[in-house]
């Protein structure tokens, strides 16, 4: 008996018993689909003799014919394209889209099957089912087998009754920008971990212990993460322009040894990165004028700066074997990572200025401990000497002596921290401290403010006296003259411009900063301190180099002044003896 021909119907209503299919069936061997992507489906599965499709519903099943039409199209397009049924079964798939499989053939294969049951990374956990309910396009990021990425993009369609006829799949690889963004906040992170540690192991830790922690991490993180063995870290003694050593691995001891200095001629690539600031890409050491030899048989070399607030503070030196080792995207890594160098070996630097051994640590405990408590005595005294004035000269003279007793301890405690040899620092200390024979009065509610101003402002060289409100500062400003006030703009008593205003009446002459925390200024006293003069503000939390920077402006930019009546001068680093009490009315 001959087999009858096979017909494929497409009947989107699907009521049995009509005519028209009872007639075809008597010549065919007939299948009945409702939609047209089980139709495409059937298709590619078997072989149909016809398709038929009744006239009343070419409109229902056009895109049958587009897709039919489009196929060339979609099979020649560089991204992975899928058509896939309500159950999330592939109808249809472009080669680009099969090649990411490892079947011969996906259709009739659940989606995530065929791509090996992907990880799904996001944001959307099922973009399917999420493109449906929304009607609308989602996405989200999966990983196949081999370590490859892709970018999934669902589209729902539905046919005119407001129904799911299937779903269109686009995946792009984006295996190569993943792999470098996973390195990137690889590198951040490991960044990160380079000064990260506790107050607990800090105050075990003394200055050679941390900086032999920050070297290994960074020789660490530089073979686990990059996968270099020859580096080498040099830091900029400003003051002489030496590129001093810090960390070699893998480098000839006649390179780790060698004196370089930051000069774009003879001094080899790691001279003329750190006189330039630029990154410095050698592709063949054995015809480069510029480079000297580090690890030996090094054919290719990459050095980048270690840049630290817009300045060069050293450099980051990476050598191979092989020639052309190092391309752009190894040098945009490096440079990532150099930033984070310098951002520990900044923190580092800070620490160290801290506590540069464990003698001098010893004197500076001291001083901290006392600094505050001896600010209070000075303060008390001050304020119950201004509102005595005109009274018992005995209990006046008392107070003056007082005072001058309170200020000569600070100073011996200074005299004998300097009597004690520093330990070595990470870079050059530079000249003289840079604000000495200045004294300065800090005005802030915050007892940590005031502990670091005392630490920060005197490793520089200045004479600190601290207080707590407006009231206090005016009153120590009317007994003594300063080199300049940094006064918190939110005060107990007064808020920052009057504060600032008050100030200026006792002693006009002297600069006056402003402090703010997070450029919060409800009172709008910046803004108004401007119009009257203000020169300088300063953000919380400062660092070390924004605070004396901050202090140099201000000594910089006022004029030579008088002191204030009875006050010692305002570069005496010695305690002046108790001077006649101005008059000053209760």
């Amino acid at each position: 008996m001959t087999e009858k021909p096979r017909l494929l119907v497409i009947d989107r209503e699907g009521a049995p018993g009509k005519a028209s299919l009872d007639g075809l069936a008597v010549a065919f061997d007939v299948t009945t689909v409702r939609t047209s992507s089980k139709a495409l489906a059937l298709l590619r599965d078997g072989k149909f003799s016809a398709v038929y499709v009744d006239s009343s519903q070419f409109s229902s099943v056009r895109l049958f014919g587009v897709m039919i039409q489009a196929e060339e199209i979609l099979e020649a397009i560089s991204d992975g394209v899928a058509v896939v049924d309500p159950d999330l079964k592939l109808i249809w798939a472009n080669p680009e889209f099969q090649l990411l499989t490892s079947r011969p053939d996906v259709v009739g294969v659940s989606f995530y099957d065929a791509l090996g049951q992907p990880e799904i990374l996001g944001p959307e956990s099922c973009p399917f089912t999420t493109a449906v309910a929304s009607r609308a396009t989602a996405g989200t990021a999966l990983k196949i087998a081999g370590g490859r990425y892709l970018r999934l993009t669902v589209t729902p369609v539905f046919d005119g009754a407001g129904d799911l006829t299937h779903l269109i799949a686009l995946t792009r690889e984006t295996t190569d920008e993943t792999q470098q963004q996973l390195k990137v906040n690889a590198i951040h992170q490991a960044g990160d971990e380079l000064a990260d540690l506790t107050p607990e192991e800090l105050s075990e830790m003394g200055v050679e212990e941390r900086t032999d922690l920050l070297k290994f991490n960074i020789a660490r993180h530089m073979k686990d993460l990059l996968g270099l063995d020859f580096i080498e870290i040099r830091l900029l003694d400003r003051p002489t322009g030496r590129l001093i050593p810090l960390l070699t691995e893998g480098m000839t001891p006649l390179a780790a040894n060698r004196e370089l200095y930051a000069r774009t001629e003879g001094n080899g690539v790691t001279g003329h990165v750190a006189a330039t600031g630029k990154s410095y890409l050698c592709p063949d050491t054995t015809g480069d004028p510029l480079y000297l030899e580090g690890a030996s048989g090094s054919r290719s070399s990459l050095t980048v700066p270690l840049i630290f607030h817009g300045k060069v503070i050293g450099t980051l030196n990476v050598e191979s074997p092989q020639p052309n080792a190092f391309d752009d995207r190894d040098r945009q890594f490096i440079e990532i990572y150099g930033r984070n160098i310098a951002a520990a070996l900044n923190t580092l630097e800070l620490l160290q200025a801290e506590k540069v051994s464990t003698a001098s640590a010893s004197v500076q405990a001291i001083d901290r401990e006392l600094a505050l408590p001896v600010d209070d005595i000075i303060t008390d005294a001050t304020t119950v000497l201004d509102r005595y004035a005109g009274h018992d000269e005995d209990i006046i003279a008392r107070l003056r002596h007082l005072l001058y007793r309170a200020r000569e301890i600070r100073t011996l405690i200074q005299k004998a921290g300097t009597a004690v040899a520093p330990a070595p620092r990470l870079t050059h200390p530079g000249p003289a401290p840079r604000l000495a024979g200045s004294r300065i009065l800090v005005v802030d509610k915050d007892e940590s403010i005031r502990r670091s101003a005392h630490h920060l402002l005197g490793c520089q060289g200045a004479s600190v006296e601290t207080a707590r409100d407006a009231n206090e500062a005016i009153a120590l400003m009317r007994q003594s003259a300063y080199s300049s006030a940094l006064v918190d703009i939110r005060l107990p008593d007064l808020d920052g411009y009057e504060a600032f205003k008050r100030l200026r009446e006792v002693q006009p002459s002297v600069p006056i900063i402003l402090m703010t925390g997070f450029g919060w200024d409800p009172n709008h006293s910046i803004v108004k301190a401007r119009q009257e003069g203000l020169q300088t503000v300063l953000y919380k939390p400062f660092r070390s180099d924004r605070l004396t920077e901050a202090v140099e402006q201000a000594l910089r930019s006022s004029s030579p002044r008088e002191a204030s009546p009875g006050a010692p001068p305002a570069d005496s680093s010695e305690p002046a003896p108790p001077p006649e009490a101005p008059t000053h009315e209760p």
